[in-house]
């Protein structure tokens, strides 16, 4: 027996009332397309979500599969062609070619005053450089291999990129004056899990057309995979912090209680190859290499926590439990260039990203997965939420979140007091080398103030199972009035990797966030 969708029914009961004899609206609406809104795309994803899951197939011709890394780039969206430039609106809509790699196309539609029309594939919209031959080989609902948009966020007259969608559930925006660095996803699946992580994917959007002055664009999106279905809303507003605030409804398919071991809600992903902490520089002359340095965590009891980033021998994973959260991202804190002296990549533009949570999201963690990787061209840090309970299927997994993309002026994405600014570790190998040392430098305006005499500040310093804690001290630094903890721990020489804490008090009253860091033997 077919299924036939709720939305389907809708749009089919509404265009039969508006084009019964005598309506006047019957050539309005012919024109403007079926109804849109976010209920609608629910239903839709509910109604896939109950039935068996089918991949699309492609329709990217092999003329353009074939095509290698530099042909493909020789391809480029005509800007005179994009969406809304004519009518001078705030925001201008792009696409992207598929082909190469690319060769998933998804579906895009406007939608006007509640009504969407799909935007068909045309080859008028892109340069197509020295590659030729290719008229008539591109069938017309082809489909874009992803979308981006552009407003005047740097300068009032030129439109810069402001977001990109493109490949599977993947997107990443900019905040003022930044570069492109991570990125995030709309869900993440089984990641690190054995058996192999299964990637959803947006399968099509439908962008709303703003209105003059409007200071936010808003995207939808469907998502779809052999486990799970979801709609989703992004409503992003440029500036010195970018925010997407998203509103999501995930639905997983009968017998996904089976085969998700783990679900990750507004997933982040970021490059970590090596950094002042990193006992391993792979003998590059550059200080520093990665998109983020750490992970941060505002508890739901009001903690501050900083991990580190690594870039380990092999796979790990740190999971924080918590009730409620209050917040959590990957952050670039270190923002000097003379921390990377890499002129062209720009690490220190790259963005943070911070998930704030809107309302209450019960019980779960927070987990990070840290990949080993040999160069700075993979992605090898996730972090994501993983939801304490999930539903049965049918029905939804609601959710919302603010996602932060910031250089630093994202509100509520960092400690308002002392926060960690540089991890360090090492041993002599003439002097007690059977220690290991961490050095842990903090900053914050109120230590900052602090007096270097000052009585009662000390190091409180935590160690797990597999070291002993030898001795600690903390100490202002007189160069820059950061303050820096620093203690020495003996390995019980086991192998096993030793959790660490770190945070300073003043008499009982903490000072600074904790510091927390798995050290491998």
């Amino acid at each position: 027996m077919q299924r036939i969708s709720t939305s389907a029914v809708l749009a089919a009961a509404l265009f039969c009332i508006s084009a019964m004899p005598g309506s006047a609206q019957t050539s309005a609406r012919a024109s403007r397309g079926a109804p849109f809104s976010f209920e609608l795309l629910q239903a839709r994803a509910r109604d896939l979500a109950a039935a068996p899951y089918q991949v699309r197939a492609s329709r990217v011709p092999p003329v353009l599969q074939n095509l290698d890394y530099d042909q493909h780039r020789d391809i480029r969206f005509d800007p005179a062609q994009s969406l809304w430039r004519a009518e001078k609106l705030p925001f201008q809509l792009q696409f992207f070619h598929p082909g190469f790699i690319h060769r998933h196309t998804v579906q895009i539609h406007e939608v006007v005053d509640g009504y969407e029309r799909p935007i068909p594939f045309a080859q008028k919209l892109f340069d197509y450089g020295k590659n030729t031959g290719l008229d008539g080989t591109i069938p017309s609902d082809m489909g874009f291999s992803g979308l981006r948009v552009s407003a005047p966020l740097n300068t009032r007259d030129y439109f810069d990129e402001l977001v990109v969608f493109q490949g599977a559930s993947y997107f990443r925006a900019l905040p003022r004056g930044a570069r492109y660095g991570l990125s995030a996803r709309g869900l993440a699946l089984n990641t690190a899990e054995p058996g192999g992580e299964e990637f959803p994917v947006f399968e099509e959007f439908w962008v709303v057309r703003p209105k003059p002055g409007a200071r936010e664009i808003v995207i939808h999106a469907l998502l779809d995979s052999p486990s799970a279905t979801g709609a989703y809303q992004f409503s992003i507003t440029p500036g010195d912090d970018t925010v997407a605030r998203v509103r999501a409804a995930l639905f997983l398919r009968a017998g996904a209680e089976k085969t998700v071991r783990i679900l990750g809600v507004a997933p982040l992903t970021s490059m970590f190859w090596f950094g002042e902490n990193s006992a391993d520089r792979f003998e590059d002359l550059r200080p520093e290499v990665h998109d983020s340095d750490g992970l941060a965590i505002h508890t739901g009891t009001g903690e501050w926590i900083w991990r580190p980033l690594d870039n380990p021998r092999a796979v790990r994973t740190a999971a924080f439990s918590d009730q409620n959260p209050r917040g959590f991202g990957l952050a670039q804190r270190d923002r000097a260039f003379s921390s990377y002296e890499d002129i062209e990549a720009a690490y220190h533009l790259r963005p943070s990203a911070w998930v704030e949570p809107v309302g209450d999201w019960g019980s779960g963690e927070v987990r990070l997965v840290e990949i080993p990787t040999p160069d700075e061209t993979n992605d090898n840090i996730v972090a994501f939420w993983v939801p304490g309970q999930l539903p049965p299927a049918g029905r939804p997994l609601t959710l919302e979140y603010r996602l932060h993309w910031h250089t630093g002026a994202a509100s509520g994405a960092r400690p308002p007091d002392g926060r960690v600014i540089a991890t360090r570790q090492g041993h002599s190998k003439t002097h007690e080398p059977d220690l290991w040392r961490f050095w842990v430098d903090f900053d914050g305006d109120g230590l900052a103030g602090l007096p270097a005499d000052a009585k009662g500040i000390e190091a409180v310093v935590t160690v797990g199972d597999g070291a002993k804690l030898v001795h600690s001290g903390v100490e202002k630094n007189p160069f820059n009035r950061t303050w820096r903890a620093a203690f020495a721990i003996r390995p019980d020489g086991s192998g096993k990797p030793v959790e660490l804490r770190c945070f300073l008090r003043d008499t009982g009253a903490a000072l600074t966030e904790t510091w927390s860091y798995l050290w491998n033997q």
